[in-house]
């Protein structure tokens, strides 16, 4: 590798964004995901520095590739607005 590391660009951008646990593989967006599902309500708006205090990473363009993650938790990411920094969430209502 020109810069001396042994694993290349693509796989290091790859590992930078997840976290290992245990051996479980962690999104970067892991907490907000679990901070949505033990908060409950059916729907929730927040900042996008309050999503990157609760996930501990500040909220960049990556969030929309990992907004999918939230169904997993219950949520769908309903609306980002740029204009007002929020992120409005739904709660995913289950068929019986």
């Amino acid at each position: 590798m020109a810069d001396g590391c042994l694993f290349p660009l693509a796989a290091r951008r790859w590992y930078n964004n997840y976290e290992y646990n245990e051996g479980n593989v962690m999104s970067k967006y892991t907490a907000l995901w679990e901070y949505l599902q033990k908060d409950g309500n059916s729907s929730l708006r927040l900042t996008f520095e309050e999503i990157g205090r609760i996930a501990g990473t500040p909220i960049d363009h990556s969030f929309l590739k990992y907004k999918k993650e939230s169904a997993e938790y219950g949520y769908l990411v309903e609306k980002i607005s740029m204009k007002e920094r929020t992120v409005a969430f739904t709660k995913i209502e289950r068929q019986p």
